[in-house]
């Protein structure tokens, strides 16, 4: 029963480690490349690689990768306010 159950754990953990991470799902690449007048208003230390306008709020974000995780975090200036453009009406 145990060399079963450790077998199965060592199976899931092996395929586990094959899937798609959350950033790659994202394709980065295929996204417009940024307004020059925002990577100026961006402060330093963000991904500028992964922003993206984000439709709901038109706001501005980026996928912060940390060793632990991959998390959305809104674009912000250095004064650190969040990048937004008007919305057209």
């Amino acid at each position: 029963m145990y060399i079963r159950s450790a077998l199965l754990l060592t199976t899931v953990l092996a395929l586990g480690a094959c899937s798609e991470s959350f950033s790659n799902s994202e394709n980065a690449s295929s996204r417009p490349p940024l307004p020059e007048n925002i990577l100026e208003l961006a402060a330093p230390n963000q991904d500028l690689a992964t922003a993206y306008l984000r439709p709901e709020d038109n706001c501005y974000w980026y996928m912060h990768a940390s060793p632990v995780e991959t998390t959305r975090l809104p674009l912000r200036t250095i004064e650190g306010n969040p990048i937004c453009v008007k919305r057209a009406e």
